[in-house]
């Protein structure tokens, strides 16, 4: 039956995460760069497209709001909640430079930006992590097995052993909240 080999089959990559203590340390530098960046007065920029972009969006309200109790917000957000900004962009420039110009505005040395990309081959979001970089943003990436040309501009990628969109989709979203968890942990009950 289809249902259940769909769990069996986020179960197995959940374990095989659970048992990669490279994957398992890089989720703990990401906290730390969170923490770190926050810290000193930075940003959390956050990216994706599609359901990537869905999860983004969640994740930055994770911080921006609160995860596990009330206490004081942070500095995070997902890039693309202005669609008057998105389509103005996507038609007057292309839809590859949504994200880069953002970072390009807003963004400063000290910040953070983590991109969300299945296949770690989005444009647009690897347009913004080479802007990024040039402006001394560090990047953070989750990708699936293969991390694509994100891996290439990413401080830190986090690829997650598999080629299933479905499922690295859900991968991304049990460790951006461990991630979350840890921020929310380290800021505020340390």
């Amino acid at each position: 039956m289809r249902i259940k080999e769909a769990i069996e089959e986020s179960i197995e990559l959940k374990k095989s995460i659970l048992y990669d203590s490279i994957l398992i340390a890089q989720i703990r530098q990401v906290a730390d760069a969170i923490v770190s960046s926050l810290r000193a007065g930075g940003k959390v920029f956050f990216c994706g497209n599609g359901g990537s972009a869905a999860d983004a969006q969640h994740l930055a309200a994770e911080l921006s709001g609160r995860f596990y109790f009330d206490r004081p917000p942070l500095a995070a957000e997902a890039l693309h909640c202005n669609t008057s900004y998105i389509t103005a962009i996507g038609n007057d420039y292309g839809f590859e430079h949504i994200y880069a110009r953002l970072i390009k505005g807003n963004g400063k040395r000290g910040d953070l930006l983590i991109g969300l990309s299945t296949s770690g081959r989005s444009i647009s979001i690897v347009k913004a992590f080479e802007t990024a970089r040039k402006m001394e943003i560090k990047t953070i990436s989750l990708t699936g097995e293969s991390g694509g040309e994100l891996v290439n501009y990413s401080d830190i990628a986090l690829r997650i052993p598999s080629t299933d969109t479905p499922r690295i989709q859900e991968a991304h979203i049990l460790i951006g909240h461990i991630i979350c968890e840890l921020v929310e942990t380290e800021m505020f009950m340390d």
